[in-house]
C-alpha cells in the first residue's frame, strides 16, 4: 500500500483547522462570559489569556474559529471526492466531529458526561477515524480502528484533570463539568480507571495477535501513568499542589501514544 502525500497533507490540514477552530470559538465564548476574569490561571489552564489583554481581538477569535471550522469541512468534503469507498466512515465522523467543535463550550461543557468524553471522541476515534478510511481504507485491520481508544482515554484524562482547579470559576458561569458533579476525589479514581483500560487495550490487542510486540513499548509510560493517579488522588482539592501532577499527565497522554506507534512501526518492519 503507497500513501498518499496529498492526502496524508489534506487529513493533517484538516485536523488543525478544527483543532484551531474549536480553541477560537472556546477562546472567544469564555472572553464573553467573563471565565476568562475568574479564573485563577495556571499552565494548563484552557485558552491563551490574549483576550482580556487586547478586548478588541475578540470579533477576530470568533471569525477564526468559524473560518478554520469551514476549512476544515472543505477539506472534508474534498477527501470525500477523492474517496467514494470512505463515505460510510468519513461522513458521519466529519459532521459529528464538526457538531463536537461547535456545541463544546456552549452546550457540551453544561452536560458533564458529555463533557468527559468530548475531548477524547475529537481526538481518538472521530479523528483516527477518519484518518484511517482515507489513508488506509474502510477494510483496515482491526487493530486500526481499536488504536484510536488509546487516545480517547488519555485526552479524557487530560481535560478532565484540567479542570480540578477551575471548578469554582466554571460553576460561576454556568459550566458543569464531572468535578463538580461527583466531586474531584472521585474523579481522580476514574483518572486512574481510564489509564488502565488504554494499557489494557494495547495488552489485548498485542494477546489477540493485531499488534506486534513491540506495540508493548507503550506500557514504559505506566509509572507516569501511576504517578498521575497517586498524585490527582493525593492532591485533587489542593489545585496548586496539584500542578506538577497536570505535568505529568501531558507528557503521559503524548508519549503513550508515540511509543506504542513506533512500536508498531519497528514490529511491522
Amino acid at each position: 500500500m503507497s500513501l498518499s502525500l496529498v492526502d496524508a497533507a489534506a487529513v493533517l490540514l484538516g485536523a488543525l483547522a478544527a483543532h484551531v477552530g474549536v480553541n477560537a470559538l472556546n477562546e472567544h465564548h469564555d472572553f464573553q462570559s467573563g471565565l476568562d476574569l475568574l479564573t485563577q490561571r495556571t499552565p494548563f489552564s484552557g485558552g491563551s489569556g490574549a483576550l482580556p489583554a487586547h478586548p478588541a481581538l475578540a470579533p477576530l477569535a470568533w471569525r477564526m474559529g468559524v473560518g478554520c471550522l469551514a476549512l476544515a469541512a472543505l477539506i472534508g468534503v474534498g477527501l470525500l471526492a477523492r474517496h467514494a469507498a470512505a463515505w460510510p466512515v468519513l461522513l458521519p465522523v466529519g459532521l459529528a466531529g464538526l457538531a463536537l467543535a461547535a456545541a463544546y463550550t456552549p452546550w457540551i461543557t453544561r452536560h458533564p458526561w458529555w463533557c468527559l468524553m468530548a475531548p477524547g471522541l475529537g481526538f481518538g476515534p472521530l479523528m483516527g477515524w477518519g484518518t484511517v478510511s482515507v489513508l488506509v481504507g474502510v477494510q483496515a485491520p482491526a487493530a486500526a480502528w481499536w488504536l484510536p481508544m488509546v487516545s480517547f482515554f488519555l485526552v479524557n484524562n487530560l481535560l478532565l484533570l484540567n479542570q480540578f482547579p477551575d471548578v469554582d470559576a466554571d460553576r460561576s458561569v454556568g459550566r458543569l463539568t464531572l468535578p463538580m458533579q461527583i466531586g474531584r476525589a472521585r474523579c481522580a479514581h476514574l483518572v486512574g480507571l481510564q489509564s488502565g483500560l488504554a494499557y489494557a487495550l494495547v495488552v489485548g490487542l498485542v494477546l489477540a495477535g493485531r499488534l506486534p510486540v513491540a506495540a508493548l513499548a507503550g506500557l514504559l509510560t505506566a509509572p507516569l501513568a501511576w504517578q498521575v493517579w497517586r498524585g490527582a488522588v493525593k492532591h485533587a482539592d489542593a489545585p496548586q499542589d496539584l500542578l506538577p501532577t497536570l505535568g505529568r499527565n501531558v507528557a503521559l497522554t503524548l508519549l503513550t501514544p508515540v511509543l506504542v506507534a513506533l512500536g508498531v512501526v519497528v514490529g511491522l518492519r
